[in-house]
């Protein structure tokens, strides 16, 4: 019988099939195949001992979180309390980028800036909006509800920006756990300790354990380059057809820079990630 894994905690599977729920454990086959499967995953299992017998082919996943057969992924970014952070917010759009899934932007926390903070902040908003990604702020609830219909979304971002009470926000029965974040450490607690999906406006959102660090794994240096998605409008104008955007001569990218068509952190963030 076919599934799909909606919660995973230590060895314990929750599959949803079209007619039951069931908790199973993977088969011993995989360890010796390398797979794991994951939240997210279609499966086949053998309903009457409970077990995974096969994890079928994905259209993509992520490592941190360990998701699969994605749609689209929320990055929830506080804007204080923790701090806005461009180079993480940059570095989940590259790897997301990478793995062929549609980002979302959701700032949270604007209601804790003072006027000139936001002022300041805004500009950062309104150029993931004008190089196309879409973007909200986390008060604007009715706008957020209509992206999830008939989707399987992640939500993402550091801990303590507030993805389990953005998530409490959208749907009032799920009463997920949140924590104050620590303000010696300028980050949050993490409050979810697996990830699971759960059902929010006609579609399914994983609510997974929250992280404020992440590597490019399986990526080249290219591979970043390529999905810093402004960068592609101006790169075949650059004098070297493979530049790399950083010591090369006649390079567009940084004349777009320079006059203020890129944003200066996004290009100072890819510098810092491919060195």
């Amino acid at each position: 019988m076919q599934g799909i894994i909606t919660k995973q905690i230590s060895n314990d599977y929750t599959v949803v099939t079209k007619e039951k729920i069931k908790v199973c454990k993977a088969r011993g086959k995989f360890r010796k195949l390398n797979i794991t499967p994951l939240v997210g995953d279609k499966v086949i299992i053998d309903e009457e001992n409970n077990y995974i017998l096969e994890v079928l082919p994905r259209k993509n996943s992520l490592v941190r979180p360990a998701i699969a057969n994605i749609d689209q992924a929320i990055i929830i970014t506080s804007l204080k309390k923790p701090d806005f952070s461009s180079n993480l917010l940059d570095k989940l759009l590259t790897i997301i980028e990478y793995n062929n899934i549609k980002p979302i932007i959701i700032f949270t926390k604007a209601d804790l800036l003072t006027e000139q903070e936001f002022e300041n902040l805004n500009k950062y908003i309104n150029y993931y909006k004008k190089i196309g990604y879409e973007v909200y702020i986390n008060n604007q609830i009715d706008q957020i509800k209509t992206i999830f219909k008939n989707k399987t979304s992640v939500f993402t971002g550091q801990s303590g920006a507030g993805k389990s009470t953005l998530l409490n926000k959208l749907n009032i029965h799920l009463n997920l756990k949140t924590s104050e974040i620590s303000l010696a450490l300028n980050r949050g607690k993490h409050t979810t300790r697996h990830s699971e999906l759960l059902k929010v406006e006609g579609g399914l959102v994983a609510d997974t354990p929250g992280f404020s660090a992440i590597e490019f794994t399986g990526m080249s240096k290219s591979d970043i380059r390529d999905n810093f998605i402004e960068f592609n409008n101006y790169r075949h104008d650059c004098k070297f057809n493979n530049c790399m955007h950083d010591k090369e001569i006649k390079c567009k990218i940084k004349e777009k820079v320079e006059d203020g068509t890129i944003l200066k952190s996004r290009y100072e963030n890819y510098l810092n990630f491919i060195k």
